[in-house]
């Protein structure tokens, strides 16, 4: 099953200074570019923002074709939402509220890129460490957002492989022929996944 990438960018080694800068500041840029998303009114102003954003991701070193890989799964979304805003609102909104949300997806793209997940984790477990007094386990919780990150690429894979198979025989337009598989394949995944966690302690493996 040959990889994909889904939405965010795969982490690429490297050493620039955004690779090596600390994950504390990726980490408020991306809050930050979030929080700017309702607080920018302006388009112009968004549109500066994801040239900002842009110019770091290729700074990193990480390339153009990572920057429109992580920007391409959302582009048929965008537009849609960018043409119904139009008539609703307006050119000028509907245009700041297409470049507010992928300011967002480049932000979270560019911590992705440029930090391993380890080390993403890591820093997750560090942050959620004063929610334990109300009963949270940070380490779970880290837990469940790298199997989210494994989990997502790999179904979005084995969808695009599926559909390539059933294309090639002529039952692209076949729902058994792409949802069958895909769910098989799913489940098998998931119990993986479970038997591998009974496996270290952190679940009941079935009987």
């Amino acid at each position: 099953m040959r990889g994909h990438g889904f939405l965010l960018a795969n982490y690429v080694p490297g050493t620039s200074l955004i690779h090596r800068a600390p994950l504390a500041l990726k980490f408020l840029l991306v809050f930050g570019c979030g929080l700017a998303s309702f607080i920018i009114v302006d388009w112009r102003m968004s549109a500066a923002v994801l040239a900002a954003l842009s110019g770091l991701f290729l700074l990193s070193g990480t390339g153009l074709k990572k920057l429109w890989g992580a920007i391409r799964p959302l582009a048929a979304v965008l537009l849609v939402i960018g043409v119904f805003q139009w008539w609703m609102l307006g050119a000028p909104t509907a245009a700041r509220i297409v470049l507010n949300i992928t300011v967002c997806v480049v932000a979270a793209s560019l911590l992705t890129a440029t930090t391993p997940v380890q080390r993403l984790l890591d820093g997750v477990v560090k942050t959620a460490a004063p929610f334990k007094r109300f009963g949270a386990d940070p380490e779970r919780f880290a837990l469940t957002i790298g199997i989210m990150l494994r989990s997502i690429p790999y179904i979005a894979g084995t969808f695009a492989d599926v559909r390539d198979s059933a294309r090639a025989r002529g039952l692209e337009r076949n729902p058994r022929a792409l949802v069958l598989p895909v769910f098989i394949t799913s489940v098998a995944f998931a119990r993986q996944t479970g038997e591998a966690l009974a496996a270290r302690g952190l679940g009941e493996a079935e009987n």
